[in-house]
């Protein structure tokens, strides 16, 4: 299934994408580091927050289906580059997940997050460092 987007240059290093089904846009500027003013999500932050915001979303797809209570996960990254060339180097990731998941469930849906769409797309020369945290241990 293809899905339209669109993306228009609005000066000054920044970008405005429009979601072609939903007609939801988002700003994008480049980063401090790279002749940007930071303002807002850089084209490789977009990617690293892609990669938590599908490892959660799967989960909840596959949570939802099995009848796993899956309410409060949430996820936390750090984006790190590398220069020459410049890219994506790492992306140290912590899920904190849900109370009350069996070691079965917990292993399922760990098992989801790591071979989410985004994941399995994003070269493997970019370390994908993830941690689940359980609040009951």
């Amino acid at each position: 299934m293809a899905v339209a987007m669109s993306g228009e240059y609005t000066g000054s290093l920044k970008m405005r994408l429009t979601h072609g089904p939903s007609g939801t846009t988002i700003s994008t500027a480049a980063p401090v580091d790279n002749m940007g003013d930071g303002s807002s999500f850089s084209p490789t932050d977009l990617t690293a927050a892609s990669l938590g915001c599908c490892m959660v979303t799967t989960m909840a797809i596959v949570a939802q289906r099995e009848g796993i209570p899956f309410e409060r996960a949430r996820f936390t990254l750090e984006k790190h580059m590398r220069a020459d060339p410049r890219r994506i180097a790492r992306i140290p990731i912590t899920i904190e997940m849900p109370p009350g998941l069996s070691p079965a469930q917990r292993e399922r849906l760990e098992h989801i997050a790591r071979t989410c769409p985004v994941a399995r797309s994003l070269s493997p020369e970019i370390e994908q460092e993830l941690t689940f945290v359980y609040p009951d241990g």
